[in-house]
């Protein structure tokens, strides 16, 4: 693992860890994972994301987290609804791109996170696909995130939702209304029982591990 200093196009200054596969990544399994962590506002920081990251690692992609302005070491202010913190996953991406230099980019976020990175990927021509984990759809997360919904339901790029059937913020019949005017390539993953809080946790690091390495592989070479 690496650290790092990151700078968004506003000053901010980004904290940033790398976890690197111990053997070298051939060129077109080279897909590196940029995370997204949850709600700063409510504690959200990229250590929650160490136990993913690190399971990545260890199947061979380069994972990249970070800690969103106001987070963690990261200067600057959170926002309350994510729109700052946009310009952050852009400058980590682009940094990702440019400097690791990897084939592509995985853009995975988690809760808050996936809204935030929705956002993004069409800033970034590098970010091939996206990884939601329990995006908040609901109509009271939507008073704060629903202004990210159109970026990701317009992007043509392919996308993964993974839900626990049990999310108190998203009910599985919210989450399919909203995929059907998804464009491009949707797939979802429900998890029976799982809650939302739940899927935070590192119980369920090596099941989404899984699901991200199985989402890279079926993406175009």
């Amino acid at each position: 693992m690496e650290w790092t200093t990151v700078e968004a196009a506003d000053g901010a200054k980004l904290s940033v860890r790398i976890f690197k596969p111990a053997a070298p990544v051939e060129e077109a399994e080279d897909v590196a994972v940029v995370l997204v962590h949850h709600y700063t506002i409510l504690g959200g920081v990229q250590g929650l994301l160490r136990g993913m990251a690190q399971g990545l690692a260890q199947r061979g992609h380069r994972a990249v987290t970070f800690d969103m302005r106001g987070a963690g070491r990261s200067t600057g202010r959170a926002s309350l609804t994510g729109s700052s913190e946009v310009e952050d996953v852009v400058a980590v991406c682009r940094w990702v791109a440019d400097t690791l230099k990897p084939r592509a980019v995985l853009l995975v976020g988690s809760s808050a996170g996936a809204p935030i990175a929705g956002s993004a990927v069409d800033k970034v021509d590098q970010v091939v696909g996206y990884v939601s984990i329990g995006y908040p759809f609901g109509l009271m997360a939507s008073i704060l995130f629903g202004r990210h919904h159109d970026a990701i339901l317009k992007s043509e790029k392919p996308k993964l939702f993974i839900m626990g059937t049990k999310d108190g913020f998203t009910s599985v019949k919210q989450l399919q209304n909203k995929l059907k005017s998804a464009a491009g390539r949707v797939d979802t993953d429900l998890i029976e029982g799982a809650g939302h809080f739940q899927m935070e946790g590192p119980a369920f690091d090596a099941q989404m591990v899984d699901l991200i390495v199985n989402f890279i592989k079926s993406l175009p070479k």
